[in-house]
């Protein structure tokens, strides 16, 4: 069998270059690949186990399963802090796979390594996945058609999508509806399958799985199955972080920093990790901000940031809220406790000196 002290792979949609390095660190392998699982099992099942490196991407999940299917060891780098790579002047594949090579063979903590999420939390997080591009979607046609009917100068009332169709066809003209009701049956087709996929999902969060952690969650008013759900699946293990607060890195809510001598930059967030994910907490801080919103230390934690005042001292305020947020979603998960809305932090007594 072939033996390599570390390999570099570099993936694109259709094949994947791959770059071998021996126990001197010279390039003695370079090979493509056609990306599909077959392929990958069969080159790599010729050659003894030794680490492999490759970056995040849609082809990350199948690759490293069939690669420690035969026996290696995978170092998943995160494409988004690998600067040997991005920053490169003279960036193509074959390099790509070289450098993932190298790093892993100097130091793997180069790499900035991710975790593998499991088949079974991929193909759950699919389902939501697949609802998020279907509401997307739907939310786009709305908006295309509300700005079809200000073409003909009439006007669709403020209502949710779902009703959205039916109150086109009672509002505008006949014969604008008749030229609309393509794209408003294609609306409504929509609504079903979002209700589809809800169903789908609210028979995985009740499943033994999550059914446990998902109600622990949802006690946060704003926060609802699909948050509560997609939370966990993002996560996935509830003690992967030693604190709580480095929820909200995880998940891309903490602000950049430029600090170079006195100058100290004010910069925006990361937007790290999950996009999605990210989203849905924001929506639940703008709940918990809104006038429904009950009164809780959330609340008053984004009001107390919105009087300091500012430039967008509201916007700032959300995100911030959002971000404590994923800390409290995080720490109740770990305890199990009941949330209290307005938890009383109590300072620790101090012992006398005998």
């Amino acid at each position: 069998m072939k033996k390599y002290s570390a390999i570099g792979i570099d993936v694109s949609d259709k094949d994947m270059k791959v770059v071998g390095l021996n126990a001197e660190g010279e390039t003695v392998w370079k090979h493509v690949i056609a990306c599909r699982k077959s392929a990958v099992i069969t080159v790599f099942g010729k050659i003894e186990p030794c680490v492999v490196a490759l970056e995040t991407g849609g082809h990350t999940g199948w690759l490293a399963r069939a690669l420690m299917e035969v026996g290696h060891e995978v170092v998943i780098a995160n494409a988004r802090k690998v600067r040997a790579i991005s920053a490169n002047e003279r960036k193509s594949d074959w390099i790509d796979a070289e450098i993932l090579a190298r790093l892993v063979r100097t130091d793997r903590k180069l790499l900035h390594p991710v975790t593998l999420r499991s088949a079974q939390t991929q193909a759950d997080m699919m389902v939501i996945k697949a609802r998020d591009v279907v509401v997307r979607t739907r939310a786009t046609m709305v908006n295309a058609a509300r700005s079809l009917v200000k073409g003909r100068g009439e006007r669709v009332g403020p209502c949710d999508t779902v009703s959205f169709a039916k109150r086109c066809r009672k509002e505008v003209a006949p014969e604008t509806v008749a030229l609309l009701e393509p794209l408003l049956a294609t609306i409504e087709s929509h609504t079903e399958t979002v209700k589809g996929y809800d169903k789908m999902i609210h028979t995985i969060a009740g499943s033994e799985r999550y059914a446990k952690a998902v109600e622990q969650i949802s006690q946060v008013a704003g926060v609802g199955e699909l948050t509560a759900l997609n939370f966990v699946l993002t996560i996935e293990e509830p003690k992967r972080f030693s604190k709580a607060r480095d929820a909200g890195s995880f998940l891309g809510m903490t602000p950049r920093r430029d600090q170079s001598g006195d100058v100290d930059k004010q910069l925006g967030i990361t937007h790290a990790g999950n996009t999605m994910m990210r989203r849905l907490l924001v929506g639940s801080a703008h709940y918990i901000m809104g006038p429904f919103g009950p009164d809780c230390n959330l609340r008053r934690f984004g009001e107390r940031l919105v009087t300091r005042g500012g430039k967008n001292a509201k916007k700032r305020a959300v995100v911030a809220v959002a971000r404590k947020l994923s800390i409290l979603l995080l720490k109740l998960w770990q305890s199990g406790q009941p949330y209290e809305p307005l938890h009383v932090r109590v300072a620790p007594t101090k012992k006398r000196a005998a």
